[in-house]
């Protein structure tokens, strides 16, 4: 019976693994094919490099190729890629990595003392004084007290330990390591993580991936995309029916809403994450992209620590930075670190041994870590420049932060909150009816439809609010506000143009 149900299933597998070829030959089905591979692969979505923005290549191409469009360039504000909009680098970083890539330029004259000496400092902490040496999984050491350092002096002397900074290949590292130590359980145990919405996707991608439980809370438009504590106490208790919520996810400043949290709030959140025993998650990778009067940067760090040992020696917080925002804009580098608090030293020891099995974040991108937090000072021959160039850069990005806000409004059928922080805006759009009814049957998002309608008609890329999450009903895209001021106006006229048009199309 056993062989009978063994040939049967043999040929059964055979007829679905080959087919026959032109030639007569036996060919194989492939091993890895749509319906065979991880099923949360499949459910991974990224909105920041999604279909609209593979059509914005595609157009680019055509361009190039010579085809008449309606358009003589396509703008790209789907992403926040600074350097790719434009934006200068920070010359004194650009200096010292230099300097490390190829040392023999340190007996070059034209390069500053502080530069040098600075190069030569991190490549003495390289293993054979090279950057192309592996590091410590956890990262640099002298690196990471530097960090250490920094953030003491950001939180006002709030003691940071170097062995509670890891390094890594960007924010998004940290945060997708985290919430893989976070994710455990089956069915209603299963990890489920509190997200906001509008969220940045990564955080929807790693939970698809990881199989977690996404717990939406909703920011409050209409209060300037605040955080409300009375809704994510809705939001936990409603998860609580059929998942375990282990996690709080924060950013802050906000992406894609770009508001700043005041120093209450996140003190409320901390007292709710206590209460309701939540591991706190803080991305705080836009801390120096603060242009709002009124509006100051809190690490939750700092607040927690000054809420006294109640709070500070329970709440377990892991909070994120990068070298990728700011005025920095260095995304290509892929630096960036992550703080622990409070962590058990046993959950500890394992983190240290699942980032070791990448071995280490990329050097250069701990490298500029490095410059970034510990930058020329006061009476070094780079310091001038370096303020010159940071000032400017951010005052630059404050300037364009308020020019989005104030055309956006001018367009009736567009709201747009401030954008207190960050790098982007996110407006909401009335889209009539008529164009809803047309996106539904083409199986698209209405607020899809209407940004790629809007690429295909002035070649400007934005991403769809349905790409982060936003209540239903509401439409909204996600603009950044990193081109030059001259593109950014041409930009934002071609909006209200394209916005204007459609809307009497439609109407």
């Amino acid at each position: 019976g056993q062989a009978h149900l063994r040939s049967n299933c043999t040929g059964d597998f055979k007829k679905k693994t080959e087919k026959m070829t032109e030639n007569g030959m036996m060919s194989r089905a492939k091993v890895l094919t749509i319906d065979t591979i991880n099923p949360t692969v499949k459910k991974v979505e990224y909105a920041v490099r999604g279909p609209i923005v593979q059509r914005a290549v595609e157009l680019e191409r055509e361009l190039s190729q010579g085809m008449k469009k309606p358009f003589a360039e396509v703008i790209k504000a789907n992403i926040g890629d600074a350097h790719a909009m434009g934006q200068q680098p920070i010359t004194f970083f650009r200096q010292v990595l230099a300097l490390c890539s190829y040392p023999e330029l340190l007996s070059d004259n034209t390069f500053p003392e502080d530069a040098k000496s600075r190069a030569c400092r991190i490549l003495q902490s390289c293993g054979g004084h090279s950057m192309g040496a592996y590091s410590a999984s956890q990262g640099i050491d002298s690196v990471r007290e530097d960090v250490a350092r920094y953030i003491e002096r950001r939180d006002g002397g709030v003691p940071c330990d170097p062995d509670d900074i890891y390094l890594t290949t960007g924010a998004s590292d940290g945060i997708v390591t985290m919430l893989k130590l976070l994710v455990c359980g089956e069915g209603a145990s299963r990890t489920g993580v509190m997200i906001s919405i509008p969220q940045y996707p990564l955080y929807s991608a790693a939970l698809a991936e990881l199989g977690a439980v996404q717990i939406n809370y909703y920011l409050n438009e209409e209060k300037c995309w605040s955080l409300d504590i009375p809704e994510l106490q809705r939001a936990l208790d409603e998860a609580r029916q059929y998942c375990n919520p282990r996690a709080l996810c924060i950013i802050n400043p906000g992406n894609p809403t770009g508001q700043v949290q005041s120093r209450k709030c996140i003190e409320d959140v901390i007292q709710f994450a206590a209460k309701e025993r939540l591991f706190l998650m803080a991305d705080e990778v836009y801390q120096d992209n603060v242009y709002a009067d009124g509006c100051q940067f809190h690490s939750f760090k700092k607040v927690l620590f000054e809420m006294g040992p109640e709070y500070s020696d329970t709440v377990e917080l892991a909070s994120f930075h990068s070298t990728s925002k700011c005025y920095m804009g260095e995304c290509g580098f892929r630096g960036g670190y992550m703080e622990l608090i409070n962590m058990d030293d046993e959950v500890k020891a394992q983190l240290t041994k699942l980032v070791s099995v990448r071995l280490c974040p990329p050097v250069p991108g701990q490298a500029l870590m490095d410059l970034v937090v510990n930058p020329p000072q006061p009476g070094e021959p780079s310091y001038d420049n370096f303020i010159k160039e940071r000032t400017a850069t951010l005052s630059a990005l404050a300037e364009k932060a308020k020019l989005t806000e104030q055309v956006l409004n001018t367009v009736q059928g567009i709201s747009c909150n401030p954008v207190q922080g960050a790098m982007y805006s996110f407006p909401r759009i009335t889209i009539p009816e008529k164009a809803v009814k047309e996106a539904t049957e083409k199986g698209q998002q209405p607020d899809m439809f209407y940004c790629m309608k809007m690429l295909e008609e002035t070649g400007i890329c934005l991403v769809p609010g349905s790409g982060f999450g936003q209540k239903d009903g509401t439409y909204h895209f996600r603009m950044t506000i990193l081109p030059p001021s001259d593109k950014l106006k041409i930009l934002l006229d071609k909006v209200k143009e394209f916005h204007q048009k459609f809307t009497q199309q439609y109407s």
